[in-house]
């Protein structure tokens, strides 16, 4: 039980600390201070870019949104060029875990490299790979841990006279395929996401130091985690019929009760 709680914290602390922004950024696209800004309007519309670069003496000094030279039709770049304020600027080597919470208050960051801003990141680029392995990272974190509860709270298989009959025959059938090819393990470990929960959330005990409301909103909760996986596995848009806030607000609160899952010794 304390191997498995040693391997969840250092998944945890992996995901945390080692996937980086650096693998979802995208390059900067930059345009020289004194490009006048029609020929500018034109690139940017023509690759769906609301913001690039301005170069000057070889360094991006700031940026120019799309919607201002489109008011203003006229000029060079430099006429309309914004300074990064440092509220927009987050560094290369930022965990992308640090990340997820900037962006629920920011449309977009500037990627800062060796003292040069040389990238940009926005919600869009959640999607990507790394994000998704993140993600995939707590979810399955977080059922290894309601799987260690499990086995903490049901001694001698009583977990059995709790679950559903139809879901317990449901892990018995998965088990006794698995027999038949001499694969077969402990018979928890074929209980789906949705048994963990059910048996987790049974016991009252476990809402407080879970930091769980309560029953409800507990059930929300892992729903919400076992719907994102589900989207995970299948290569799904990660906020089809939700927004990147409540994903976001999701990922932390699963960051955080692996936490509390990780106190917890019985």
């Amino acid at each position: 039980m304390k191997q498995l709680k040693s391997r969840s914290q250092d998944l945890r602390s992996l995901f945390e600390k080692n996937i980086t922004i650096e693998y979802v950024a995208e390059p900067l696209k930059a345009v020289k201070a004194d490009a006048d800004i029609t020929k500018i309007i034109h690139l940017m519309e023509l690759q769906d870019f609301d913001v690039v670069g301005v170069e000057t003496e070889g360094t991006i000094t700031g940026y120019v949104e799309r919607s201002t030279l489109i008011e203003s039709k006229f000029g060079k770049c430099s006429d309309y060029q914004r300074v990064f304020h440092p509220q927009e600027i987050i560094a290369i080597s930022t965990p992308l875990m640090k990340l997820l919470p900037i962006l629920q208050q920011k449309s977009r960051l500037f990627v800062l490299d060796c003292n040069q801003v040389s990238g940009i990141i926005t919600c869009g680029d959640l999607q990507k790979a790394p994000v998704r392995m993140l993600l995939f990272g707590l979810v399955t974190l977080l059922e290894m841990n309601l799987l260690r509860l499990v086995r903490l709270y049901y001694p001698q298989d009583s977990w059995q006279q709790i679950l559903k009959p139809d879901r317990l025959e449901a892990a018995q059938k998965l088990w006794r395929e698995s027999q038949q090819r001499n694969e077969a393990t402990d018979l928890l470990d074929y209980l789906q996401f949705c048994d963990k929960r059910e048996l987790v959330l049974n016991q009252a005990e476990l809402f407080d130091q879970l930091g769980l409301k309560s029953k409800r909103s507990g059930e929300r909760f892992f729903k919400s985690a076992e719907h994102l996986r589900n989207r995970l596995a299948h290569a799904q848009n990660l906020v089809t019929g939700s927004s990147w806030q409540e994903l976001i607000s999701l990922a932390e609160a699963m960051e955080d009760l692996l936490i509390h899952c990780e106190d917890i010794e019985h």
